[in-house]
């Protein structure tokens, strides 16, 4: 009896389902190239899988365990910096947005949110001032642990425009995908301009 068609009726069978996947998770691609998003203007080398929300975007090229960069605008004072809720009596030290606050502590306010969301190990580095067109910000480095104890590095830029924030950040596991993508993500970061 002869196995190869039953190995290519296999392998057709797998790609289908594979191809079936990955059209179910409802991104659509932001392909290479230049772009406009939440009111900023970016260029990316990578394509990217794009889930859209109310002022925030998550893209990723693997899928979110692996890679994701979050777009997030239009923070407004006293709400949280992932735009989860406005800021109550009750919790004083979340991770809530306030204009003027200091470069290291904007970085903090995404380092906060991170170990609320279970992020363990948080660190901030290499903080510095940076320019995205008509807005001054900052940029930086961070690394954290998951609960399950996987290392991962990402980076950050953050910046005030007209009363709000902006932040945009990326992390990826330290063991493959953060060295495979750093570059291209670290010139993306680099790329983002308002008008």
């Amino acid at each position: 009896m002869n196995r190869f068609p039953r190995l290519r009726l296999a392998l057709t069978a797998l790609l289908a389902a594979l191809l079936l996947a990955a059209c179910a998770t409802g991104g659509r691609l932001q392909s290479a190239g230049r772009t406009q998003v939440l009111g900023m203007e970016l260029e990316t080398t990578l394509d990217w899988a794009r889930y859209k929300g109310p002022r925030q975007e998550t893209w990723t090229i693997d899928g979110t365990p692996l890679n994701a960069l979050h777009l997030i605008a239009g923070i407004k004072p006293k709400e949280h910096v992932f735009q989860t809720g406005r800021e109550r009596r009750d919790s004083p030290h979340r991770a809530w947005y306030r204009p003027g606050l200091r470069p290291d502590e904007q970085q903090e306010l995404l380092l906060a949110a991170l170990r609320e969301e279970g992020w363990t190990d948080v660190e901030g580095e290499n903080l510095r001032p940076a320019r995205f067109g008509s807005a001054e910000g900052l940029r930086f480095e961070f690394r954290m642990a998951s609960a399950r104890g996987l290392r991962y590095a990402g980076t950050a830029a953050m910046f005030e425009h007209a009363g709000k924030l902006t932040l945009v950040y990326w992390r990826a596991p330290l063991e493959h995908y953060h060295g495979r993508d750093a570059a291209a993500v670290a010139a993306l970061m680099d790329s983002i301009r308002v008008p």
